[in-house]
């Protein structure tokens, strides 16, 4: 990893967080210090990364500036019952080009992935989901990417990268290892319906806000089938997260995006988590700091609980459903471990996307196959791999 990209978190951060009462998380979490140097890597699930880059975050510019409430609030509570090693590594120094802070998350994010480490990567323009997205390439497979965000930010093509145009880029640009799509929360009014018909003719998946307001549940199959999960804080209503200059009156609560994190956590193939547009110079009060916190706190204690039952091989430990439908037939797995739901899609065994062959679903789902209607995640599934 290449240490000189990374500035080691302010000891004056640490020594504040510490509270009479001992065993908080600024004593348990292995962080990166002027003194201490880089902690050893080795053994840690979670690795949180901080990006202080907000030039290509349009109308929120000071986005990741100083990172320092997040933290500090972070290392004042204390951990759950877990046994998930996590560190802190530090901040990434804005380089003289943007390009180059790019350059420096892709290299720490890649090496990151490589050693099996899960990054949480706070503060900057949400248009470093895309170098969190590039930094799979080494991986070399396939990946779905789960954006919770009240905007697709589609924008130009032929256009400079930016925080509203970063997911034409992850769509098009080459080698493009992007399974599936699905963006979770977004508001009607800030979309075209032109941006809109593009996702459903793609086949990715989205659920407006309104769907999460009524039942945040929906959430958890989506996610437990993501690899990357991207938190624009545009998602959360001003009032709960009002450091970002696009927030806006209408959105996911601060609950919402705790139960989302934790969801995100929880899934077995989430493999890196960031949360973007936090910009300090609107967090007067330091609210959306202690939210960050919070979402990072409930992410690590959805990893800690993990069932590990994502069914990849054997399926001894799964109850099997065979449901004839008119036209095909379904074979859905229930986890003996957990109670989780997954169905299945027949692919031969040198299909490339064979890692996609079993989708999360819920027993509503199972429900609704039963009663010879076909889940549309299943259709959307199909019809990618057609």
């Amino acid at each position: 990893m290449e240490l000189d990209f990374l500035k080691p978190v302010d000891t004056g951060v640490i020594t504040i967080s510490q509270n009479d009462l001992g065993n908080s998380l600024s004593e348990m979490l292995y962080i990166h210090t002027e003194q201490d140097g880089m902690p050893m890597l080795e053994g840690v699930k979670i690795a949180i990364v901080g990006v202080c880059e907000g030039r290509n975050a349009v109308d929120n510019y000071d986005a990741g500036s100083d990172l320092s409430s997040i933290r500090k609030h972070l290392y004042n509570m204390f951990p759950g019952n877990w046994g998930v090693k996590v560190a802190d590594i530090g901040d990434v120094i804005p380089g003289n080009k943007v390009a180059d802070t790019y350059f420096a998350v892709q290299s720490i994010l890649t090496s990151l992935l490589k050693k099996g480490i899960i990054p949480v990567i706070i503060g900057g323009g949400q248009e470093l989901t895309y170098i969190n997205y590039r930094a799979y390439d080494s991986l070399e497979q396939t990946v779905n990417l789960v954006a919770v965000d009240n905007k697709f930010n589609l924008g130009e093509i032929d256009n400079p990268i930016d925080s509203t145009s970063f997911l034409s880029r992850i769509i098009m640009d080459a080698p493009n290892n992007l399974f599936n799509f699905c963006n979770l929360g977004y508001q009607t009014f800030y979309n075209s319906q032109d941006e809109i018909d593009l996702l459903d003719n793609l086949f990715f998946e989205t659920h407006r806000l309104g769907e999460l307001l009524h039942n945040i549940e929906i959430v958890e199959p989506v996610l437990r089938d993501a690899d990357i999960v991207s938190f624009d804080l545009s998602a959360i209503k001003n009032c709960d997260a009002p450091a970002n200059y696009n927030a806006s009156p209408n959105g996911l609560s601060g609950t919402d995006a705790c139960a989302i994190a934790r969801y995100a956590g929880i899934s077995d193939k989430v493999t890196s988590f960031g949360i973007y547009e936090f910009n300090p110079v609107h967090d007067t009060k330091q609210i959306t700091g202690q939210l960050i916190a919070q979402m990072i706190w409930y992410f690590i204690e959805g990893v800690n609980y993990r069932a590990n039952d994502y069914p990849f091989g054997i399926l001894d430990d799964y109850q099997k459903y065979i449901v004839p439908n008119e036209t095909e037939t379904i074979n859905f797995y229930k986890s003996n471990k957990s109670g989780r739901w997954w169905m299945e899609i027949n692919l031969n065994e040198n299909n490339k996307f064979k890692r996609h062959a079993l989708i999360p679903c819920t027993y509503q789902d199972y429900l609704s196959a039963t009663n010879q209607e076909l889940p549309e995640r299943w259709m959307n599934a199909c019809k990618k791999l057609a």
